[in-house]
């Protein structure tokens, strides 16, 4: 994600880092240089007939309106999943508080707020189809989950935790009302869990991209028959504009309908388990690890 203050007119002319210029740079030259064939083309070869802009205003509108409908589709998914992240960090807030309330076993309470850790680090790695990242890994094997091998599920935490919690029980560690309260906040974390894996496994239709790209093509290349007349060799010029805009919010929603990725627009996870990490240290006697920093703007 990236973070910074307003820009200034400076930053709005030569900021990079969070653009999605570097992305569609190819294909607005692209579309300028054919621009620019079809002047020549017009000047040297023979005239293109005139056509008048009005078909491309309704075009252009209606055009609009479907990239505004796709950019809400994906920011209220980019949205959901950051609510759904921060109820993730909430619960283990109460989890913790929860655990010392009613575990009696020290050794326990360690045990299921390490777990408890590791499934945030492990649910990051899912989300983000990291196969073998190294903090989850280091984090499930603090936890006592196997760290050999591939990375342990998400599930294998929570259901250790479970497992923990249902030996005290028996053991007369926990009672009843107690045991109760973790289940639910169990519960919670799962439906957290499984609200984030809808997203991540449940793209934007794959038809909604195929339609968006293919107009926004169309449109580009077929505007210059509109302006080769009235704009010469301007024409390029409003291409490469109207590209931009368009080519733009098209890469801006593709950004964040995929909200776990690594992109500079996708969600902080990882600052996300440091938090966690934070929250988490008093309760398990520890020295808090200082919070990520965004580097050139950016908080993974």
């Amino acid at each position: 994600m990236i973070l910074r203050d307003k820009p200034g007119f400076m930053q709005l002319a030569f900021a990079v880092r969070g653009s999605i210029v570097p992305v569609i740079a190819p294909q607005v030259l692209g579309l300028a240089a054919f621009a620019a064939l079809v002047v020549w083309a017009d000047r040297h070869l023979a005239t293109f007939p005139e056509i008048e802009a009005t078909p491309f205003t309704v075009f252009g509108i209606a055009l609009s309106l479907f990239l505004g409908f796709r950019n809400n589709a994906a920011y209220d998914r980019w949205w959901e999943a950051r609510k759904l992240w921060g109820g993730l960090l909430a619960d283990l807030r109460s989890f913790a508080r929860e655990t010392e309330l009613f575990l009696a076993s020290e050794a326990d309470r360690a045990r299921a707020l390490r777990l408890a850790l590791a499934f945030m680090h492990l649910h990051r790695a899912m989300a983000r189809r990291l196969p073998d990242d190294a903090t989850a890994r280091t984090a499930a094997g603090r936890a006592g989950l196997s760290a050999d091998g591939p990375l342990p599920r998400p599930c294998a935490a929570l259901d250790s935790i479970a497992t923990l919690l249902a030996n005290a029980r028996r053991d007369g560690t926990l009672d009843g009302y107690g045991a109760r309260a973790l289940a639910e906040r169990l519960a919670s974390i799962t439906l957290g869990q499984a609200g984030a894996e809808r997203i991540a496994r449940t793209p934007l239709p794959y038809v909604y991209s195929l339609l968006i790209y293919r107009t926004t093509y169309l449109y580009c290349l077929l505007l210059p028959l509109a302006l080769v007349g009235p704009a010469g060799w301007l024409a390029p010029l409003f291409v490469g504009i109207v590209a931009y805009v368009f080519l733009g919010l098209a890469e801006v929603t593709e950004d964040l309908a995929h909200p776990f990725g690594n992109t500079p627009n996708a969600l902080p996870l990882d600052a996300i388990c440091r938090t966690a990490e934070i929250s988490l240290a008093p309760h398990l006697g520890e020295e808090p690890p200082q919070p990520l920093a965004p580097v050139d703007y950016y908080l993974s």
